[in-house]
């Protein structure tokens, strides 16, 4: 089975109508199946598929695992920052893909935790996501912190619902960013006519919320940090191409070819800061700048004609 922690952030429309809009792939006749067999809580309490949400409730929703052929472990080094008997977080390569999707059965982070881990990961995620509480993009590198058991994943998956797992990330963005911090605070759905990107828009969108502080400018480039208040797929590259200042690299969202001899974007989760699921006190981890990065801040300081400061 897979356990998801939703949370509502305005309200007011049927429960059913709520999930339809944001459990990926899941049908509003789906939903009402969902809620009609007990599959849906609020606080330990079955809900019904007339129910009206209303901003702030957390919802569990429990779902079958779809058919697909469970990862395999596979002997793949893996950057250990932390380990305990209820997680593990680990600094991850930019390159990898965390999950085993289409395109990518195997080599992620899934099939090296497999193998480290062995029968201790969380089954909530499914087969081919043991215990994954939060995904970072293939060319995203840095932490990403994973369950070994259930209550550990459920408690991480409340802590993301309720934004006491905090995240923030490192980026090299095109142009020059004016301010020395500012917030973009815009809705992000699926991209209208194109499914595999996201978008800053009104339609069956969800709120998102991105903090970033300027490190130091160049010409023609600038090196932010963002902080993510929500967690929405490819939210800090949307948020960043919404003002006008798209991730370098990033051939998605902004140039479609490759600067400065680099081909996938600028991205690294640097910090991970959350609440022991079992121990309870505040942890917090943070990944150095790997050297892809760093060489691109060094190439930015030595080009010719470039001024930069801190």
């Amino acid at each position: 089975m897979i356990v998801e922690a939703l949370e509502c952030e305005s309200g007011g429309e049927r429960l059913d109508v709520f999930l339809a809009k944001n459990l990926s792939g899941l049908t509003r006749s789906a939903a009402q199946k969902l809620l009609e067999s007990g599959r849906v809580t609020l606080g330990g309490v079955y809900l019904r598929k007339n129910y009206r949400t209303s901003a702030g409730e957390i919802y569990t929703v429990i779902q079958d695992e779809p058919d697909d052929p469970a990862a395999v472990p596979q002997d793949i080094p893996l950057d250990i920052v932390f380990e305990d008997m209820d997680v593990i977080v680990v600094n991850k390569p930019r390159g990898m893909v965390v999950h085993p999707a289409p395109g990518h059965p195997d080599g992620t982070l899934v099939n090296a935790l497999l193998h480290h881990c062995g029968a201790s990961l969380s089954g909530i995620g499914g087969v081919r996501r043991p215990g994954i509480v939060h995904r970072i993009d293939k060319d995203t590198s840095g932490l990403v912190i994973a369950a070994k058991n259930d209550l550990a994943h459920i408690a991480l998956a409340a802590q993301l619902s309720s934004r006491t797992l905090a995240r923030e990330y490192d980026a090299v963005v095109r142009g020059t960013v004016k301010n020395d911090n500012g917030t973009v605070s815009a809705p992000i759905g699926r991209h209208p006519s194109d499914r595999k990107r996201q978008a800053v828009t009104e339609k069956n969108s969800r709120a998102a919320v991105t903090h970033y502080e300027t490190i130091a400018r160049y010409n023609g480039y600038t090196h932010v940090r963002c902080r993510l208040e929500t967690g929405r797929t490819h939210q800090i590259r949307v948020h960043m191409a919404y003002i006008g200042h798209p991730v370098l690299g990033d051939f998605v969202y902004g140039c479609k070819k490759p600067e400065l001899g680099l081909s996938g974007q600028c991205l690294h989760a640097r910090k991970l800061r959350f609440i022991h699921p079992s121990a309870g006190g505040r942890l917090e981890f943070c990944a150095d700048l790997p050297m892809y990065f760093t060489d691109i801040l060094e190439l930015l300081k030595k080009r010719p004609g470039d001024k930069w400061f801190e």
